[in-house]
């Protein structure tokens, strides 16, 4: 597990890097900190251009984009869809295709294990943040138990430095959403439960609920997902 000091020099790190090419250091040195084979940053920004940071082998990341495996890769469809951390295992690799990538992947030494924090910014973000290992099950799990809020962490503090290098963005312009209301889609969209979100902000359930459906309408959202992903599309919540 971490230390507060490790994580604090990573994320330290981060703010002050000024350059795209100042994040491959600080990942390279995540793989040492958690001792970890991998870990990956890959950012598609709001033009559709990908970025990738990560400790793969080049002979990897040069297959997998001239094979285009962003089509059939189970981590990719499988975060896409979902706001919260997503374990590798629970993916669904049953496909022919995705047996054959996670072959390919094998072959390269990504590991057998992983674990991937989705990401979503303003006007189409969309970002990856992922470490993977080879280990057995139970180890991957113990890891995980100790380490995925910092890695959590880690990953939207990524996005946020990356999203500096987007100065032209122009965010939609929506009903303005209070601060207390921001805090509640924020927690909600990067993985609290209710009880974490309102023990987090010092209220009742009840209270939160009047907040996240007072967000809703400004929102114009059916529920609450849909309105993390419009506040997430309009740049008022980054995660």
């Amino acid at each position: 597990m971490t230390t507060k000091t490790e994580l604090d020099k990573i994320l330290t790190a981060l703010d002050a890097t000024q350059t795209l090419e100042g994040l491959q250091g600080i990942i390279e040195s995540i793989c040492k900190v958690f001792s970890i084979d991998h870990a990956m940053y890959h950012w598609v920004d709001s033009a559709g251009d990908h970025y990738y940071f990560g400790t793969y082998a080049d002979a990897w990341i040069q297959q997998y984009q001239d094979k285009n495996y962003t089509r059939i890769d189970p981590v990719v469809s499988g975060c896409y869809q979902r706001f919260h951390p997503v374990d590798w295992r629970r993916l669904d690799w049953s496909t022919k295709p995705a047996r054959e990538f996670f072959q390919a992947a094998m072959e390269h030494g990504v590991g057998n294990q992983g674990y991937s924090v989705p990401i979503r910014g303003p006007n189409g973000q969309f970002a990856l943040f992922s470490v993977s290992h080879h280990c057995e099950d139970a180890i991957w799990d113990n890891f995980i138990d100790r380490n995925s809020r910092d890695l959590i962490l880690i990953g939207h503090y990524f996005n946020r430095k990356a999203l500096e290098f987007e100065p032209d963005r122009a965010p939609e312009q929506a009903q303005p959403l209070s601060p207390r209301e921001l805090d509640a889609l924020t927690l909600l969209g990067i993985g609290y439960s209710r009880a974490q979100v309102a023990k987090t902000l010092s209220i009742s359930e009840h209270t939160l609920r009047v907040y996240i459906e007072s967000a809703r309408f400004k929102l114009g959202a059916l529920n609450t997902t849909h309105a993390i992903a419009r506040a997430v599309s309009c740049g008022m919540v980054i995660i």
